[in-house]
């Protein structure tokens, strides 16, 4: 703003008017950005997956809990018109699809109980075994076993033809006693 004064008074002023449509516009603007920059932003899915896990006793993986890639050689070998396929490890745990006919049957794993301690209460009151562990049934698809009282051992069905007795003989052919053994 440029003003001119002149014996006391103020001859011109130079200065750049809005227009009232500007005014309000530029006050308009600065309010959404003020209200949008204060809200919150909502959950993301990964904060659900987190709440919902911590809610069932999983905590973060621990630092003693075993490399996911460890587990591999204790899986057993497909055969007879399977085929394993490995889908997913991370510290702590490995899974392998078990397949037969390109069709995805079953689903197996292995996981480190340290990073959640509450996985072991499911066996406590089991009075079922395979090969000598304890074996609890999850549901109509899904049969676990515990070995060395730390790693959960998991065969799920992933297809009506895969039964519970499929799944029970699937996790005696796991190397058990080579997984007892880790540490």
């Amino acid at each position: 703003m440029i003003k001119l004064r002149q014996n006391g008074g103020w001859i011109c002023s130079l200065s750049p008017r809005l227009p009232n449509h500007q005014i309000v516009f530029t006050c308009l603007l600065g309010m959404i950005l003020l209200v949008t920059a204060c809200t919150a932003a909502p959950p993301s899915r990964f904060d659900q997956a987190q709440q919902d896990s911590t809610s069932r006793g999983a905590t973060s993986v621990v630092k003693e809990s075993q490399a996911g890639g460890s587990f591999n050689r204790y899986f057993p070998e497909a055969g007879s018109g399977y085929q394993k396929v490995y889908s997913q490890e991370k510290k702590g745990f490995a899974e392998a699809k078990l397949k037969q006919d390109g069709k995805e049957v079953a689903l197996m794993a292995i996981s480190d109980t340290l990073n959640n301690p509450s996985a072991v209460n499911k066996f406590k009151n089991s009075t079922e075994t395979i090969a000598g562990y304890p074996a609890v049934n999850q549901g109509k698809t899904a049969t676990a076993i515990l070995v060395g009282n730390r790693f959960q051992v998991k065969v799920l069905s992933r297809d009506p033809s895969f039964t519970a007795s499929d799944r029970e003989a699937w996790l005696a052919k796991f190397d058990l006693n080579g997984l007892s053994q880790l540490k």
